[in-house]
């Protein structure tokens, strides 16, 4: 999370304890709501863990990469290039 988001919320923000409790019913209306106008709420959660999982590997890869090139750059120049160090036992 970005250091920005919770100094927001702490500056503007405005915490409820439970706001789940009670709206059961009302919860239940908008999603027969939504199916009515075709909107798959099964399909719509698919998407977003599908387009989550995809974004977030490949930051994952970038950052990886990244932070190979500067380990890369940064490395004795006794190294033979794409030498990388043993890993530890067990990663």
């Amino acid at each position: 999370m970005p250091e920005q988001t919770p100094r927001a919320v702490a500056d503007n923000g405005r915490i409820q304890s439970d706001t789940i409790h009670g709206t059961y019913e009302a919860s239940q209306r908008v999603l027969a709501d939504l199916q009515s106008f075709g909107v798959s709420c099964d399909d719509v959660v698919r998407v977003l863990e599908d387009e989550g999982i995809a974004k977030f590997t490949a930051s994952g890869n970038e950052l990886f990469e990244q932070l190979d090139a500067e380990l890369q750059a940064q490395r004795p120049a006794d190294w033979p290039a794409g030498h990388r160090p043993a890993r530890p036992e067990g990663n």
